[in-house]
């Protein structure tokens, strides 16, 4: 779900990403030949008390045990507990994804996310209504389109500053490319340019930075040193 582009003066180092690109693509057009298509929805759905636990991985104990959480069912997302402290846990599947992800229709992808209010009150209708029109056996076309037109009539909640979310679990399984990638923090912003956080740029934190152009705002990763139970993540950025 993140890719990222640096700049660099060093022939070494262009002709190392000249390489890594070519080894990405590849594996990109191999992931869509594996994941063309949805596939049964049971591969997507968890054991309710596991699905229940494992959002809570997102983020910090002292934030995860006082926010709803919210579980996929068959008919959609739905909120399994109750929360009191504004925060929304969940588990984005794979069609949480940019529309060009490979691993769109990947059925193992479990992306465990805690956002705050600001962010759940934009991003859940989102997921809501892209779960729902996936469920309902739409194209990742028409679910795009229907969106793009939903954004047109202001049926969503604008986004609002001081919106992010904690993605520091372990457990997670965000594509085929990364696994678990590193423990990370996300801004979601209005559409921004990348350079306007120096997303990519040497010794930036902002590692990453892509656009969600029909759901209209950029989002920012910043990635950090523990995972969410205290332990170190690994410093590599893949």
């Amino acid at each position: 779900m993140r890719r990222t582009i640096r700049g660099t003066g060093a022939f070494a180092t262009f002709v190392l990403v000249v390489v890594v690109s070519a080894a990405l693509r590849a594996h990109a057009q191999d992931t869509k030949t594996r994941y063309p298509s949805m596939a049964s929805l049971d591969q997507y759905l968890m054991e309710r008390n596991a699905e229940i636990a494992l959002p809570r991985t997102a983020a910090p104990e002292s934030i995860s045990r006082d926010a709803e959480v919210m579980v996929l069912g068959r008919h959609g997302y739905e909120s399994a507990v109750k929360g009191k402290n504004g925060f929304v846990c969940l588990v984005w599947r794979s069609w949480a994804a940019g529309i060009d992800d490979p691993d769109f229709w990947n059925p193992k992808l479990r992306a465990p996310v805690c956002l705050n209010a600001p962010a759940a009150r934009f991003n859940v209708p989102l997921t809501l209504k892209r779960t729902e029109l996936v469920l309902a056996g739409r194209s990742k076309s028409q679910m795009f389109a229907n969106i793009e037109t939903a954004f047109d009539k202001k049926e969503f909640p604008p986004l609002e500053p001081g919106a992010m979310c904690f993605m520091l679990s372990k457990q997670g399984y965000l594509s085929d490319a990364d696994g678990h990638w590193r423990p990370h923090l996300m801004f979601f912003v209005p559409l921004a340019e990348p350079a306007s956080w120096g997303a990519g740029l040497p010794s930036s934190p902002v590692v990453v930075a892509f656009t969600d152009t029909p759901e209209r705002h950029t989002i920012f990763l910043i990635p950090v040193a523990k995972w969410s139970d205290g332990t170190a993540a690994p410093t590599d950025d893949h």
